[in-house]
């Protein structure tokens, strides 16, 4: 005897692009969105019927349609436009989650100003969030953010690690630092500034990055999670990734020349892969 033990199903990658056009400049919003509804759906799983079925391809829709007439200036906002949309009009389902990455847009600067109606995008790094709300109960809302490239060159050291017969790795106390973040974090309230939290996150992160005298990756990742919660209350926990983007120093001696810690060849594959989740007491 087999039974349908849980599922969800929804239209994923939505691509969305929208702009704002005010009479003085242009916001431009690059979203991918997901949205999942969970529910009474074992009929169309066991018996192959359709009749609860909202098609994927009308949450699509759903999507265009809504940021229309979107008022939200954040995705966590829109998110949270997008569930109180659903979960009225379908009482088949029981939750509908919502999870949208934003890749992020400057104004470029032309003749020395910023340009209004013209776009750069700087980095690869994104913005994340992921919203949910079961029926009768409040939203539950963890944000985050994805490849936030940094790297400092120096206050940075690892030494005193364990040395068996395979050890190759050389004891440093000043070292290249490099990583690409990636942050989840959950917040206290679905009701709170999120877009001045998300900036404040950034800053914090970032901020102790720079100054903390690290001894390691892990060292320094503790560093800055708990620099985030000890400044944001409005912060429950938080999860870092952070892959160790190793430097290599470049032996120059077969050249006839020094390499007083200069130059460096980097290297992405293999690298180093650091998480963990910091919460408070």
């Amino acid at each position: 005897m087999v039974k349908l033990a849980e599922n969800r199903y929804g239209k994923s990658r939505v691509r969305l692009v929208s702009v704002k056009r005010h009479s003085d400049r242009h916001e431009l919003r690059d979203w991918t969105v997901e949205v999942l509804l969970h529910g009474d759906y074992e009929s169309c799983f066991t018996q192959g019927d359709n009749s609860k079925i909202l098609p994927t391809d009308t949450l699509k829709n759903t999507v265009y349609s809504l940021a229309r007439s979107s008022a939200a200036s954040c995705i966590e906002e829109f998110a949270k436009e997008l569930i109180t949309f659903l979960l009225p009009q379908n009482p088949q389902v029981s939750q509908v989650e919502v999870t949208i990455s934003e890749s992020a847009w400057d104004h470029a600067t032309a003749v020395g100003r910023h340009h209004p109606t013209t776009f750069v995008q700087a980095s690869r790094e994104s913005q994340t969030t992921k919203v949910a709300q079961e029926r009768g109960r409040p939203f539950s809302v963890d944000s985050g953010l994805d490849n936030l490239v940094i790297l400092k060159t120096a206050g940075s050291a690892f030494a005193g690690y364990i040395k068996d017969p395979l050890t190759t790795l050389q004891e440093t106390r000043d070292r290249l630092f490099g990583t690409a973040v990636r942050a989840n974090w959950v917040y206290t309230s679905a009701t709170l500034p999120f877009a001045a939290l998300r900036a404040r996150i950034r800053e914090l992160l970032i901020a102790a990055f720079a100054e903390h005298p690290s001894e390691s990756v892990q060292h320094t990742l503790f560093a800055m999670a708990k620099n985030v919660l000890e400044h944001l209350p409005e912060i429950k926990d938080i999860r870092l990734t952070m892959p160790n983007k190793h430097y290599l120093l470049v032996d120059l001696s077969r050249f006839g020349q020094d390499n007083p810690n200069e130059i460096f060849v980097p290297t992405d594959e293999p690298h180093g892969y650091i998480e963990a989740r910091v919460s408070r007491e």
